[in-house]
């Protein structure tokens, strides 16, 4: 499959994502010492919800986020990581000047990121294609302690890990363009332990069939490193959807992350499903002893 970010701007998959995301910075962020947000996918940063796609054939696409960010318009009594979240996309609309409660524009990994930044963290953002790089470049170019990367993301591992900060949040987010893409991934991960075993390392990942995400999952249990896995479905195995759910693999999880992911599983499930058996699990791969 083919998964480029501005193709699905806002939708299940982000919000679930983002949600995450949003958790891992904030945990991160419970020690004064700052942190490397290395990003090895970057895409372009943030997206213009009001712009047709268009795929590559010319063929147009029906935007994704009503049925994703769109079903938490006014919503109310939300767990807080749900609340912090939509207050960050209200920010990333104000600061791109959209008006009032109008929902426009959309954040990727980046913006998420670069809008909790603290004066000691800093953002590695990779990208490899030119014409994302460029609106990547561009979004921050005025950003300090933002760096943007005209690099293969996996290669980024090699050249940024370990920082000066010795502490890294690095966030794997392919397009999924090849069959391989998993292999690359857990070639990644391992590169990355091997310069910082204590980077904290989640990774996005579609779930189209069960076989190929329980293989990619057993792959990683020869790290021999503390592994936590959450995963929504917004369908059950039986649904005709191409991608039913997606993922988030987190290796040396913070502590007690996986209690803070447990506490807003439900509600996503339940404002993202679109057929009966969607499901949200969290669970150990590997258990932190």
């Amino acid at each position: 499959m083919n998964y480029r970010h501005h193709y699905h701007a806002g939708n299940f998959a982000d919000v679930f994502k983002h949600v995450l995301l949003l958790q891992l910075i904030r945990a991160m962020q419970r020690k004064d010492k700052g942190f490397l947000y290395l990003d090895t996918h970057a895409g372009r940063g943030g997206y213009d919800l009001s712009m047709p796609s268009v795929l590559p054939d010319g063929r147009s696409r029906e935007p994704e986020y009503p049925a994703g960010i769109g079903r938490f318009r006014g919503a109310t009594g939300l767990p807080p990581a749900l609340n912090d979240y939509l207050a960050l996309v209200r920010r990333f609309n104000d600061r791109h000047g959209a008006t009032g409660e109008e929902l426009k524009f959309y954040p990727g990994s980046p913006w998420i990121a670069k809008l909790l930044l603290r004066p000691q963290d800093r953002l590695a953002l990779c990208e490899l294609r030119p014409d994302d790089a460029e609106a990547l470049d561009f979004e921050f170019a005025r950003e300090a302690r933002v760096k943007v990367e005209v690099i293969d993301g996996y290669t980024g591992l090699k050249a940024m890990l370990p920082p000066p900060e010795k502490r890294a949040l690095v966030l794997i987010d392919p397009p999924f363009e090849t069959k391989k893409e998993f292999a690359d991934i857990a070639r990644g991960l391992r590169d990355a332990l091997k310069r910082l075993p204590g980077a904290v390392c989640a990774v996005w990942y579609p779930i189209t069939e069960r076989a190929r995400t329980d293989e990619f999952h057993h792959a990683l249990l020869e790290l021999a490193t503390p592994a936590l896995f959450a995963e929504l479905n917004i369908a059950g195995p039986e649904s005709l959807l191409k991608m039913k759910g997606c993922g988030l693999l987190i290796l040396n999880p913070p502590w007690q992350i996986d209690r803070e992911i447990r506490a807003v599983l439900p509600v996503l499930r339940e404002r993202l499903r679109v057929e009966a058996g969607a499901s949200a699990v969290c669970d150990w791969l590997v258990p932190d002893k």
